[in-house]
């Protein structure tokens, strides 16, 4: 590991780079990496992994780090089981000697990385989104996505959990961290007591506000009394919580006025709740499009209070505390992203900051899956320990073939590593299919991606040749050590009489715009692309996306009334093409339901909204002028529709792999050209960065 790094700020963003004085301690800049869990605090090697993976960012320049949230006790976590039934030991509790010993070696990993970055210990109680059924919560309300009905607490029970938060606070500052975030948002324990909803109580943790506030107050006091002066102490407050009947404006301000009074360092705004039906961080909610939510909350106290969501480049971060919004910044999954994302922009190399797009495939995605974390633009995100690389010990000339993901990937990594790389594309523009998602409204951040890419072909002395399509004699003869195929795919036409009829139209000529498309419109295929072309072809005007009043009259939020939970009583209002779509596939299964777990809602609830007709269970019999012929129930019907889109899955493209090989040269597979099940650049990137770290 490499000694501190000296980052003297970049006078493009001075507010951003400036040092926060927090009276016992000081915070190098204004940049936190936010709390995410990983999965890797339930792995047997988790804690070393977890202190390569922190220690990047705090070498990487960030000026504080909050850990994934660690329970304080077995209740309110996750519980995974061995063999014999027994649970097993997980890093993501916190309440004995022997774990506050494990947690040392993450923060002195940190501190030895930059000893002027600290760390602070996410105390997180899952109350009835626990996975146990010991869950517990202030009523027996079960959440509609939480796993068991929660047990009610008793007094007993609840002076139980505060005094469990206040032992995993003295454990956090046993084990080396700076401090602790108490999360009192998104439907975890300290939460479900403040909205009526969850708590029915009548005693003094219950009925009114004051009463049902008295639990995450009580709790930051005691952390405070136990921990003293000079430990940091962060509250997440759910400063708009998404909820029908949820927290009004009033209520907000004063539990954030009796959280300061109660000994908090710090608030961190927080906004929805995981069963909120308002997108809060996916790629179509506008960059910090809640920001102006903290400012509300830091108007109301005399502490420095920290914004989120959606910030993922520097200049946002930097206007977002130039505008007085927030006094920090925190950002979560930009930091899976690049590690050195602050580094970067100290040094005046922004264009190099490889950005979270929002996509949550491979990072909120693999959470909710239970698996470990990491990301779709950075595959060694939380796999430093595995997934790592050099200078080659021996240097090759590669060509890549294809400008995709994967050989954009594969492309940078190997040239990185020394070897003289050769990119070739048929296409007159690097990024493949990105190049298609990009155009898709809500996924303009892919933008970011191959600006990223570009900078990197540049910096590495990537020959690139564009416009020109390589055969295996080409390849042959130009002595290549190695060729990369990353062709991608074709799509794939089903087989369909009437499938050459005029109005069937490809789903790349539907997104470029090559052809037009009709009134009354099918879509064959739902998958990915399918909701994507919907989603295109049904919008109207600008993407919400890039505008935060159309964002918030699409989803129903009232930014500047606050009502409860900043939508109670609104009505969305929709914006759609004037168009009737049917989104049709043969599965039996309901329509999207293979899409990402943390955005395919937000996909089906909008094209629902916008009359998007979903239809499973086709049988596609023919198409003619008459429309689409389909079985629904062995029943014949026909779709009298204008055009038909065809998003029916794709065909890897291996022609030239398969040629290579027959000719006996050193050849990989990778990408789409591997395997096209359902176009995933997330398998791509993950694939070619494996194979160009160890050629």
């Amino acid at each position: 590991m490499n000694a501190k790094v000296d980052l003297p700020g970049h006078a493009q963003y001075p507010t951003l780079f400036s040092p926060l004085d927090l009276g016992h301690t000081q915070l190098r800049n204004r940049c936190i990496m936010g709390s995410m869990h990983t999965g890797l605090e339930e792995q047997p090697d988790g804690f070393e992994r977890m202190a390569a993976f922190y220690a990047e960012r705090a070498e990487g320049g960030v000026g504080m780090i909050i850990t994934g949230g660690i329970s304080p006790n077995e209740e309110g976590g996750l519980v995974l089981k061995g063999e014999d039934g027994k649970p097993l030991a997980a890093a993501s509790k916190l309440n004995t000697e022997e774990e506050a010993a494990g947690h040392r070696i993450v923060t002195d990993a940190v501190h030895n990385a930059a000893p002027d970055c600290k760390i602070c210990l996410q105390i997180l109680h899952m109350g009835a989104l626990a996975y146990n059924e010991g869950a517990v919560a202030p009523s027996p309300v079960r959440s509609r996505i939480g796993a068991f009905s929660p047990n009610e607490l008793d007094e007993a029970g609840i002076e139980k959990q505060i005094v469990d938060h206040a032992h995993c606070a003295k454990l956090a500052l046993q084990a080396g961290y700076d401090g602790v975030e108490i999360i009192g948002s998104a439907g975890y324990l300290l939460s479900t007591f403040l909205v009526e909803k969850t708590n029915q109580r009548t005693d003094q943790w219950g009925g009114s506000y004051e009463n049902r506030m008295r639990f995450p107050v009580e709790v930051v006091r005691r952390v405070r009394e136990t921990v003293g002066p000079d430990c940091i102490v962060i509250f997440r407050i759910a400063a708009m919580d998404m909820l029908q009947g949820g927290m009004s404006w009033d209520e907000i301000a004063l539990l954030s006025k009796a959280v300061e009074a109660a000994g908090a360092s710090m608030i961190s705004t927080h906004f929805t709740w995981h069963e909120s039906q308002v997108p809060t961080i996916a790629t179509m909610v506008p960059r910090r499009a809640f920001t102006g939510v903290t400012k509300r909350v830091r108007d109301e106290v005399s502490i420095p209070v920290i914004t989120s969501n959606r910030i993922n480049m520097p200049d946002v971060a930097e206007a977002v505390l130039v505008d007085g919004d927030a006094d920090l910044v925190s950002m979560a999954r930009p930091m899976l992203a690049d590690a050195e994302l602050m580094k970067k922009a100290a040094e005046g190399r922004e264009h190099e900051i490889n950005t979270c797009i929002a996509c949550n495939q491979a990072c909120l995605d693999h959470t909710f899956a239970m698996k470990t974390t990491s990301c779709l633009v950075n595959p060694r995100a939380c796999h430093e320990t595995q997934l790592k690389w050099g200078p080659a010990t021996v240097t090759k000339n590669i060509a890549v073939v294809g400008a995709g993901p994967a050989g954009l990937a594969y492309a940078t990594v190997a040239a990185e590593r020394g070897h003289a790389v050769t990119l070739y594309d048929a296409a007159d523009e690097v990024g493949g299919q990105f190049n298609l998602a990009k155009q898709v409204p809500g996924k303009e951040e892919f933008h970011e991606t191959l600006r990223y890419y570009r900078a990197m072909l540049e910096k590495y002395d990537v020959t690139v040749k564009l416009g020109q399509r390589v055969d295996a004699d080409q390849l042959s003869d130009a002595g290549f050590d190695h060729v990369v195929v990353a062709t991608g795919i074709s799509p794939r036409v089903p087989q369909i009489p009437g499938i050459e009829h005029e109005k069937v139209v490809g789903y790349i000529d539907a997104i470029k715009g090559n052809k037009p498309i009709g009134k009354r419109v099918a879509v064959i295929g739902a998958g990915g692309i399918g909701f994507d072309v919907t989603e295109l072809i049904t919008h109207e005007g600008t993407s919400s996306a890039l505008d935060i009043n159309l964002f918030a009259q699409e989803w129903g939020v009232d930014f500047e009334n606050h009502p409860r939970g900043g939508v109670t009583g609104v009505e969305p209002v929709i914006n759609k093409a004037d168009r009737e779509v049917w989104l049709m596939q043969r599965k039996e299964t309901p329509v999207g339901r293979g899409l990402g777990k943390t955005t395919g809602w937000t996909k089906r609830l909008l094209l629902n909204r916008r009359g998007v007709n979903m239809v499973n269970a086709v049988d596609y019999v023919r198409i003619d002028d008459d429309g689409l012929h389909v079985l629904l129930g062995g029943q014949p019907k026909t779709f009298e529709v204008d055009t038909v889109i065809l998003c029916a899955g794709q065909e890897p493209e291996r022609s030239l792999f398969d040629a290579l090989e027959k000719k006996g040269l050193s050849v990989d597979l990778v990408g789409g050209a591997f395997e096209a099940v359902e176009l995933d650049a997330k398998t791509a990137i993950n694939q070619a960065t494996h194979l160009a770290a160890a050629v």
